[in-house]
């Protein structure tokens, strides 16, 4: 048995073409990603669709704005700073569609102690990781190349914010969705060095 050939057709593609990605497309990667496996039969997340340039412009200040501070208070110099933000920035103002998970307590169970309130909240980030998953997937199938940027977990308020979202859900996981850009040509995956990975007892 070899890897299916669909799951070898995802790859993290960052460099996306300006064509617009059709939203019926978008809600089918959409409804792909909350097939997932999750806690007690729940759906623990929610799903923002930016696909305007202002919306895409609003996550990406807002989240770089955060960032910014992040950077300075570790002392990184000034001119990094403004690299690094820059960049950041216009990957996600470029990029066609973006697709925000995140999560929420709905359907969760709740816990007086500290240590089950954080093992369910893990569960949900795992049922979370398999969505985005899915989805990607469900894009490669379709002919589109995405990119899973991790840039919310590290600042959910400030995601949360610049969109104007519900205070309950928490930003988590974006994924850039696209045609890849013409000229580019993924590279040969690595071996997978399979006897450091796993074991068997």
């Amino acid at each position: 048995m070899t890897v299916p050939p669909f799951v070898e057709a995802r790859r993290s593609i960052r460099a996306l073409s300006s064509e617009p990605v059709p939203r019926d497309v978008l809600d089918d990667l959409v409804t792909a990603a909350c097939l997932a496996p999750a806690p007690h039969h729940s759906r623990p997340w929610r799903w923002v669709v930016i696909d305007t340039p202002e919306g895409r412009h609003d996550l990406a200040h807002g989240m770089g704005e955060q960032w910014r501070a992040d950077l300075t208070a570790d002392g990184v110099p000034t001119g990094r700073i403004d690299e690094l933000v820059a960049a950041s920035t216009a990957r996600l103002t470029a990029a066609p569609a973006l697709v925000l998970g995140c999560l929420t307590w709905d359907g969760l169970d709740r816990y007086p102690d500290e240590t089950r309130r954080r093992a369910e909240w893990g569960m949900a980030l795992l049922s979370l990781g398999a969505a985005v998953e899915n989805l990607m997937l469900a894009a490669a199938d379709a002919g589109y190349a995405s990119c899973w940027v991790a840039a919310p977990i590290f600042c959910p308020e400030a995601a949360r914010t610049a969109l104007a979202l519900p205070a309950d859900w928490s930003p988590t996981a974006l994924v850039l969705v696209g045609r890849p850009a013409d000229d580019v040509t993924p590279p040969p995956r690595p071996a997978l060095p399979l006897d450091d990975l796993r074991t068997h007892r």
